[in-house]
């Protein structure tokens, strides 16, 4: 094999890749295809599993990961939904970094893959969606920049694109297809991937099961080859979500294709624009599932696509593999082992990670925190009360420890403990007269409720934002008999309409904590009890129950659709009332804002090459001398820079998060409302203050997608703001020749 020079390890990647797959039979080739790659013995090239999954903790979801009696469990952070709620990237960095070392220690010990199929960054464009609790939220920065954080040892940005409907009504992701205006897909769908491939130079992006304008996800040349490689310039593969192919023959029937065909248009969906880098032509390089292995070598034989189409996507995968480490190993991660895999640190910052998601809803005269020297009977009510795999999720490994909020509650005080409800759907009330009778005897009470995996997952969409079942009656009665105070304690990923706990005077605090992962019971006891200021924010908008009857979850629009009556989608679009707003979070303390001076406009000279743009506005006599320029056509490097000082007024230690938006000039026609254009979450001790500085790109903070998908910055007078408007200045942009 020394002689091999794919084995030559001075020379550079793409070189040793070529000689390898060069060295293989066409029937060899193939069965490297797959998510198995079974290797080819004579070469010495061993089998390797692509699928491993890691999505908030390293998970055995995927083939490509055991547990055993060696490595029992690996650690289990918070869901996505509830770590995008911290809004703190060092803390996704941070997690994404611990997983990656628990995943690099589990490969030395032959029980994980070296190339992880997570995050998911699609941004959640309906409260219904099942697999909310896997992503980072509405926003489309937010979730781009979660991405850009959590690329771990080898990740993969997924579903590409337009990806939010997995079962509703019996509209399944196997069938449906995506009608998307390239408006939305520029401005919504595409942005966090397109920072994923630029920003966190991701390893692989994967397609999704749906179409996308009647074209199937993973066989449409301009989604996967142009955009992703020509545009983007994606450093690795596009994989298949899995058995995608076979769906693209059985579920959509794309184009009557037989197998070889349909293994045709996803190995070569049309020929590239750049043909000399490597990669280019080809658009799905690996197929999860086993479409490529059985049929790409009779497509050859047919003359459907050449072998040397074969050939292309084969280097994509080696080079990946190699700056793995796969063959020549890697000597700085040998020392990782056992030992790395559900460390003291690690489990400890997984509590961390679910303090920081948690947000606090409701705080009626100080509810919390509680004072435990006071506290020395508690009712635990609910049927998430002594959850354990609630909290885990999805994607989910086996955690370390999980405990419960019911054994972290009871070190507090002696607890009576009643479920209230035989399961999260709560059907029968039978349960509700002794948890009732419970809260009645006792010094406070806590009901944690809400839904889980039975309610909102993949491949199960919502029909409502209610509580299920009799859980609105079980918390209803329990607050009217509590004898102390009340505290609701949520378990969600998409948004409820409590608005009944919201209004009622004995509830006197509610804490979302999403799904908060193994240590979620000890972080829920922290913030009750006063061990941690909580400080996070809604990721997501949670709407009043009638939003689900105004338009149905397959509209694609993001912008309302007045001819139909129905509204607008996102913080972004929905101007409607709400139960609690996108970014919406309390805390213990009072926070005030004292914005620093700040430039209030800025003069862009245009160069010969670069035009004035019209765009459209609410007047159609309103018609400023020069409306925009497309970004396209700037250097964009002008910056907005302010400074916020952040004053801790009460008497209690806290975070702040610090999120800042940019409003368009006044009547522009269907653009947002506003825009996140960045955020930080900053520790002020009590009684002090930190400054909080912003330095972002003009253009980027600016920028507006008009109706012909074109991304501008338009002139006039644009509004930045901080929070929910506790301060904000104009900011005039002005365009000369």
């Amino acid at each position: 094999m020394k002689t091999f020079p794919f084995c030559d390890k001075s020379l550079p990647y793409d070189i040793r890749a070529s000689d390898l797959v060069k060295q293989m039979t066409l029937s060899e080739k193939v069965l490297q295809l797959g998510n198995t790659n079974y290797g080819v013995r004579r070469l010495g090239l061993p089998k390797y599993e692509w699928w491993s999954e890691a999505l908030h903790g390293v998970s055995n979801v995927g083939p490509g990961t055991f547990f055993d009696d060696l490595v029992p469990g690996s650690t289990s952070f918070p869901t996505v939904i509830t770590s995008a709620a911290a809004f703190n990237e060092s803390l996704w960095k941070t997690i994404g970094k611990a997983v990656s070392t628990e995943a690099r220690a589990m490969y030395n010990l032959g029980r994980a893959g070296l190339t992880n199929w997570s995050p998911n960054i699609n941004v959640v464009r309906d409260p219904r969606w099942g697999r909310a609790i896997e992503t980072p939220g509405e926003d489309p920065l937010v979730v781009g920049k979660y991405a850009a954080n959590c690329v771990k040892v080898s990740s993969c940005c997924k579903h590409y694109a337009a990806y939010d409907v997995d079962n509703w009504k019996g509209v399944e992701r196997y069938s449906f297809d995506a009608r998307v205006a390239e408006q939305d897909m520029v401005e919504t769908f595409l942005r966090p991937f397109e920072m994923c491939v630029k920003e966190g130079d991701v390893s692989s992006i994967m397609c999704s099961y749906n179409r996308v304008d009647g074209i199937p996800a993973c066989a449409d040349p301009k989604l996967l080859n142009q955009t992703i490689r020509g545009e983007w310039d994606l450093h690795g593969y596009i994989v298949s979500d899995c058995h995608s192919i076979e769906v693209l023959v059985d579920g959509h029937h794309w184009l009557g294709d037989t197998k070889e065909d349909a293994v045709a248009h996803t190995l070569r969906a049309g020929e590239s624009f750049i043909k000399h880098i490597l990669c280019q032509e080809i658009c799905l390089d690996l197929d999860c599932g086993d479409y490529y292995t059985k049929y790409v070598q009779s497509s050859v034989q047919q003359g459907k696509i050449r072998e040397a189409d074969i050939d292309r996507s084969l280097k994509c995968h080696y080079v990946v593999l190699m700056r793995l480490g796969f063959f020549d190993g890697n000597p700085q991660y040998n020392s990782l082992g056992k030992k790395d895999v559900c460390s003291e640190a690690n489990v400890e910052f997984a509590r961390e990670a679910a303090r920081e998601g948690t947000v606090l809803l409701k705080n009626v005269g100080e509810t919390l925190p509680l004072d435990s020297n006071k506290i020395k009977t508690l009712a635990v009510i609910g049927p998430h009360a002594n959850a354990t795999a609630a909290m885990i999720g999805n994607y989910a490994g086996l955690p370390c420890k999980t405990i419960s909020p019911l054994n972290a509650l009871s070190t507090y005080g002696e607890v009576d403990y009643q479920a209230g409800c035989s399961d999260t759907k709560c059907k029968n009330g039978s349960l509700i007269f002794p948890a009732t009778q419970a809260a009645a005897k006792v010094d406070v009470t806590i009901i944690v409720a809400g839904i889980d995996l039975s309610i909102e997952a993949e491949s199960l969409d919502r029909d409502d934002l209610l509580l299920p079942g009799n859980q609105t009656q079980l918390i209803n009665q329990v607050a009217n008999a509590a004898k102390g105070p009340v505290v609701l304690v949520l378990f969600s990923a998409g948004g409820l309409d409590i608005s009944f706990a919201k209004n009622n005077p004995k509830i006197g605090a509610i804490l979302w904590v999403g799904y908060p992962g193994e240590r979620g019971g000890p972080a829920i006891a922290d913030v009750i009890f006063g061990k941690y200021n909580p400080g996070g924010r809604l990721p997501l908008t949670w709407h009043e129950a009638s939003y689900v009857d105004m338009l149905p979850m397959t509209s694609m629009p993001l912008r309302p659709v007045d001819s139909l009556g129905y509204p607008g989608r996102t913080y972004k679009f929905f101007s409607g009332s709400t139960v609690f707003p996108f970014g919406y979070g309390l805390s213990y303390t009072k926070f005030n804002y004292t914005l620093k001076p700040a430039v209030r406009s800025t003069q862009i000279k245009l160069n010969k090459f670069q035009h004035c743009y019209g765009i459209k506005y609410e007047n159609d006599s309103y018609n400023p001398p020069c409306p925009s320029v497309r970004i396209d056509d700037m250097d964009c490097k002008e910056k907005i820079e302010f400074e916020v000082e952040v004053q801790n007024t009460g008497s209690r230690d806290g975070s702040e998060v610090v999120i800042a938006y940019s409003k368009p000039p006044q009547g522009i026609l269907a653009t947002h409302i506003k825009q996140v254009i960045g955020f930080q979450r900053v520790f002020v001790p009590a009684g002090g203050s930190k400054n909080v500085r912003f330095v972002l790109n003009l253009c980027d903070s600016l920028r507006v997608v008009d109706y012909n998908a074109y991304t501008v910055l338009p002139s006039g007078g644009h509004t930045i703001t901080i929070g929910d408007d506790f301060v904000s200045f104009p900011l005039h942009v002005n365009f000369s020749s």
